[in-house]
């Protein structure tokens, strides 16, 4: 395939460079990005994907189509909107490149957690959120559906779509592959999986929030299990409570709950074990938010440290090497222009963890309304999902300096969540 970049400023734009006809649609290809709007089909004339002698490598994109904003900075839905995808980007070259577009329900609306991929990279999961009410398409209200894909096909395509609880937001991957839990936000539950020969099967909901208690508000959202698969913390955003669940086998039981900031939303769990990172999002006022270190070595979990980094963090992320995290802030991008803290883009800010203590590193802007965050394995590179933008964007990281490398991957909606494997 045809590539072509230029130098702005010392970043590589995508130049378009051929003209692809496929069935429905006209795609552009570019220098290392491709353009959006892709159906079910593969998006690269060239096949297959894998590289000679190196491992494929996956992040896997959420896109939703439904909930833009409008002038006020409310999230509503759009008209005649097209069906939400998902994209699929090979991280094996560089830049890295959108190999495959498929229609796959999902929803901005929570937590950018909704998609996760097995350690062995075979099998992508996505939860829809929200959908468009069949009885009046102007408003959005709870789905159920989960979807899975099969991403050792060629091209991927999804082989089964299974049921969670009301509103399935955030999902979780055990390191072993075999077990997955998904917060359902509107029930204040868990759902529990278990994938064997890539298919799932459910066993049950675990309870996350207590109906006899009036302080406990349902709203599960984020959700993610330690790398010994023995425990799980559960964000719950309407109550600031953080759960802890304990896992034995397909048992999932309810530990205690503990507390971080003002309504904790993304969660991460280190790939050492020993720490967590949570981004507590706060009441939009235009107050500054924070995220949280939780110390997973103590007796029983508990915060030990936060760090203020801007106006909503809606996304965390630890890196591979557990020595920096990043946290995907919003920075009023999706408010009205008239909001007194409005700013025209989101930021990207890097935090070292240094022990049990967090110290801020670097920031860069990002495009508006931000949502999730993925590392490549090496640590090097950070994917950024933009809702108003609607694209991956792709930033470097040396060790000590953050930069915009002016990749950009457009994808087939806004960029609600994105994920690489937990390994």
């Amino acid at each position: 395939m045809s590539r072509a970049s230029l130098d702005f400023g010392g970043k590589a734009a995508c130049v378009p460079t051929r003209m692809v006809w496929v069935p429905a649609l006209l795609l552009m290809s570019a220098a290392g990005c491709h353009p959006k709007n892709a159906g079910d089909l593969a998006v690269d004339p060239a096949g297959a994907p894998a590289r000679s002698g190196k491992p494929v490598r996956w992040a896997v994109s959420s896109n939703d189509n439904k909930n833009v904003l409008d002038k006020k900075g409310v999230v509503v839905v759009a008209p005649n909107a097209r069906p939400d995808t998902v994209s699929i980007i090979d991280l094996s070259t560089s830049p890295p490149r959108l190999i495959h577009e498929l229609p796959v329900p999902g929803s901005v609306i929570g937590p950018p957690y909704s998609v996760a991929i097995t350690p062995d990279e075979s099998l992508a999961l996505v939860s829809s959120p929200m959908k468009v009410n069949p009885d009046d398409p102007t408003k959005t209200i709870p789905d159920a559906r989960i979807t899975v894909i099969d991403l050792t096909l060629h091209p991927p395509r999804v082989t089964a779509t299974v049921h969670g609880g009301k509103q399935p937001s955030g999902i979780a991957i055990s390191r072993d592959g075999k077990l997955v839990l998904v917060a359902n936000r509107a029930e204040g539950t868990v759902s529990v999986f278990t994938i064997d020969n890539q298919t799932l099967t459910a066993h049950g909901t675990v309870a996350v929030s207590d109906p006899a208690k009036p302080d406990q508000k349902p709203q599960s959202g984020g959700v993610a299990i330690s790398p010994d698969g023995k425990l799980a913390l559960v964000t719950n955003d309407a109550d600031h409570r953080i759960t802890v669940l304990k896992i034995e086998g397909t048992t999932v039981s309810r530990g205690r709950d503990f507390y971080a900031g003002i309504r904790p939303y993304g969660v991460d769990i280190a790939s050492n074990g020993k720490f967590a990172i949570v981004g507590n999002v706060g009441n939009s006022a235009g107050d500054i938010d924070t995220i949280s270190l939780v110390d997973l070595e103590a007796k029983v979990p508990r915060v030990v440290d936060t760090l203020p980094v801007g106006i909503t963090p809606e996304g965390v992320k630890i890196a591979p090497d557990c020595t920096i995290a990043v946290a995907v802030v919003q920075n009023a991008s999706n408010k009205a222009p008239d909001f007194p803290f409005y700013s025209d883009h989101g930021k990207l800010v890097v935090v070292r963890i240094e022990g049990k203590t967090l110290r801020r590193a670097a920031e860069a802007p990002t495009g508006g309304w931000p949502q999730g965050a993925a590392f490549t394995s090496d640590g090097r590179q950070i994917l950024v999902g933009s809702m108003i933008a609607r694209d991956v964007e792709i930033f470097s990281w040396n060790g000590n300096n953050l930069a915009d490398t002016g990749w950009r991957i457009p994808v087939g909606g806004g960029s609600a969540a994105i994920r690489t494997a937990d390994r």
